[in-house]
């Protein structure tokens, strides 16, 4: 039924719940699993501000620092995704807004499902369905899973 399941994940607890669904769909489907990744500079400023130093309020981070939280955060998928039996998921580091980013690559590889979860890292606009997930709901040309 699917054969490419695209997950929007930023390491959030309902990314890493969207994770596992794709994963156990995946197995049932013998679906290719495709993780997708948008680092926002907001994102890795807040992460970064539980850093003893890090001044969040005056200091954005470098490229490098959002470079190297991207690939942390890839890490962390593979290692739930493997957790979940999907031993090499594809990986995606995208740039600019985290859902056309999502939904671009999702396009751009042949996705049958999208699969995100209900709320994320992303700003204050989506409190009750994340923004991420309300425009990929809105706008995807494939089915689309909404995971809490």
């Amino acid at each position: 039924m699917f054969k490419k399941i695209t997950v929007g994940f930023d390491g959030s607890e309902p990314s890493e719940n969207a994770l596992r669904m794709a994963c156990d769909l995946a197995e049932k489907y013998g679906s290719e699993v495709h993780v997708s990744h948008t680092p926002k500079a907001e994102t890795v400023a807040f992460a970064l501000g539980a850093v003893a130093g890090y001044h969040v309020a005056t200091t954005m981070p470098s490229a490098d620092e959002v470079a190297e939280a991207a690939q942390k955060v890839i890490a962390q998928a593979r290692a739930i995704a493997s957790n979940a039996g999907v031993k090499q998921p594809i990986a995606h580091v995208g740039d600019g807004e985290p859902a056309q980013a999502l939904l671009d690559y999702a396009k751009e590889i042949g996705s049958d499902l999208i699969v995100t979860g209900r709320r994320g890292l992303g700003n204050l606009s989506g409190l009750v369905l994340g923004s991420t997930s309300q425009q990929v709901a809105h706008t995807a040309r494939c089915a689309h899973l909404t995971v809490t």
